[in-house]
């Protein structure tokens, strides 16, 4: 499947903010045998007076730019074409659940993709004891460690309702586990903190998902936003499978891969420091386009 992309993020200050850097993920990458990138475009008005473009430590797109004199509003525009490979069917072939550890011990290289990034204490999830307890009590005997990853990952759409307003970017996994509510942001990171508690890596995916308008009803431009989901380790064999706990199934055609992180602090879309007298305000709007063949 083959999407047009439009991204627009941007910010408005109460008065005009100098000193302003960003670091922006907002690039799709090419993926192997999955995602594959056509164009992509990032613009930046007003044009700042540093730019540069790099890849971080796990190979995702950053753009680094600054401002020298005063500035009272940035906006940052996306437009990328992404064509998106179906998976193909999931055979589990992962190991028992108990057997996962030995598979990762075994895993001797510590490129970007190896499994230990992922199974430790990271800048935004920690353990977590009460989502460790709730992972736990949905394992049973023999469970393979991709039947686990499916099994919480169900388990929290079920348990978790979706609140826009619920959270913030700063909400803790904790908070918006036992509140039961949350974003994708939430979702995600709950999810990992869950999985790293059984001992299975997991880390957190940024990017696009395609959304469907009811039916008998045009699709609405700017509706869409950018979304997160769950990359986890199901072992040697079938390595890393992705979960989209907030809708229940697993990342196919319909994901646009942007970047990919222990979790959020690793692939904000936009980091920044700046010095202002008065607060800001930000929109974001997304259009994931599919385009006929």
């Amino acid at each position: 499947m083959r999407y047009d992309i439009r991204l627009v993020i941007d910010y408005s200050y109460a008065a005009p903010a100098d000193h302003t850097r960003n670091l922006l993920r907002l690039l799709p990458s090419d993926a192997p045998g999955t995602q594959r990138v056509t164009r992509r475009l990032l613009s930046i008005d007003p044009l700042p007076d540093e730019r540069r473009d790099s890849l971080d430590f796990f190979g995702n797109a950053m753009t680094s730019v600054a401002w020298h004199k005063p500035i009272s509003a940035a906006a940052f525009t996306l437009t990328a074409t992404v064509e998106r490979a179906a998976p193909p069917p999931v055979l589990d072939l992962s190991p028992p659940l108990a057997g996962l550890a030995a598979e990762i011990a075994a895993e001797q290289s510590l490129a970007p993709q190896a499994p230990h990034h992922f199974l430790g204490a990271s800048p935004r999830i920690r353990p977590v004891p009460e989502i460790t307890a709730f992972a736990r009590a949905l394992i049973t005997p023999g469970m393979t460690a991709f039947a686990a990853i499916e099994a919480i990952g169900r388990a929290l759409h079920r348990e978790m309702r979706f609140d826009a307003e619920a959270t913030t970017v700063d909400t803790a996994p904790l908070e918006a586990f036992t509140a039961r509510h949350g974003v994708c942001q939430d979702f995600a990171q709950v999810m990992i903190a869950g999985l790293r508690g059984l001992g299975i890596p997991a880390g957190y995916v940024s990017g696009f998902l395609r959304t469907f308008p009811p039916p008998g009803q045009p699709r609405l431009e700017g509706a869409d936003a950018m979304h997160a989901w769950v990359r986890a380790w199901a072992g040697a064999q079938m390595g890393w499978v992705e979960f989209d706990p907030t809708n229940d199934q697993p990342a196919g055609l319909d994901y646009i891969t942007v970047a990919i992180g222990r979790d959020y602090s690793d692939v904000a879309p936009v980091l920044g420091a700046l010095r202002t007298a008065g607060a800001h305000e930000s929109h974001q709007a997304v259009d994931v386009v599919p385009m006929e063949r």
